[in-house]
């Protein structure tokens, strides 16, 4: 089974109440790593402690910003002692390590039992992490100043992908090829830059097979899905399975 839990659905701007977007997958594997990662968590019960990887997409403060919350914790209040694997754009342990100590000075320094492994994403060729097979795949976002990353892995008996934040291209059907659950950016009502609208949704929606279920998150506003199949709003702190 696979089951994913959205700890926020919302763009950088937190529209209407929602919240940043990440999500988990089958309670180990994290999608992104917003601000309010932690105080998200433990709203659901979960211990930080059960998380085993974090997929990074991109290096913009919405994705990423809360894992030097997670690591003072497992620092302080919860002792980790299995590696942490977190995936994410090359030079991903440069930067996310610099930050943490912009931060909290030293805290990349701070003696742990476990060790923070990290893996770079490489579109070139299949990847392993913990015990996880995945792929990456080199999206459009930022106007090409950052490299931004969708992910692909197989999970739970199913086959899961992930756009990340991306313009509409030709990216998110390769994500989209074969997956069960397929979670895209839905930022805009219509279009816009940087980002997909759900006019893009439809076209995905009338392209890809039927049988992939759409999970739509990054939003501005709820959009209307009434009359499409197998399309998903993404809620806040909603758990949804696919056995």
């Amino acid at each position: 089974m696979l089951e994913l839990t959205f700890l926020g659905s919302g763009n950088a701007f937190t529209p209407s109440g929602r919240y940043w977007s990440s999500f988990l997958a089958n309670g180990r594997y994290l999608f992104d790593a917003p601000p309010t990662l932690l105080p998200h968590l433990k709203r659901l019960g979960r211990s930080p402690d059960d998380l085993s990887v974090v997929f990074v997409t991109h290096f913009h403060g919405d994705h990423f910003m809360g894992l030097p919350f997670l690591f003072l914790d497992y620092l302080y209040l919860s002792p980790r002692q299995r590696d942490l694997y977190v995936a994410g754009p090359p030079g991903i342990e440069a930067f996310i390590e610099g930050f943490i100590d912009q931060c909290f000075p030293n805290l990349a320094q701070a003696k742990t039992v476990y060790q923070r492994v990290y893996i770079e994403a490489d579109p070139k060729q299949e990847q392993i992490v913990a015990d996880l097979a995945f792929r990456a795949v080199p999206v459009k976002h930022a106007q090409g100043r950052l490299r931004c990353f969708g992910y692909k892995l197989a999970l739970g008996g199913k086959t899961l992908a992930y756009t990340g934040d991306t313009e509409y291209c030709d990216a998110v059907y390769q994500l989209a090829e074969g997956a069960d659950v397929l979670v895209l950016d839905c930022t805009y009502a219509v279009r816009g830059p940087e980002h997909m609208g759900f006019q893009d949704v439809l076209e995905i929606r009338k392209t890809v097979s039927p049988q992939t279920t759409l999970i739509l998150t990054h939003l501005e506003q709820e959009p209307n899905v009434s009359g499409l199949d197998n399309v998903i709003v993404a809620q806040d702190f909603a758990t949804y399975r696919f056995d």
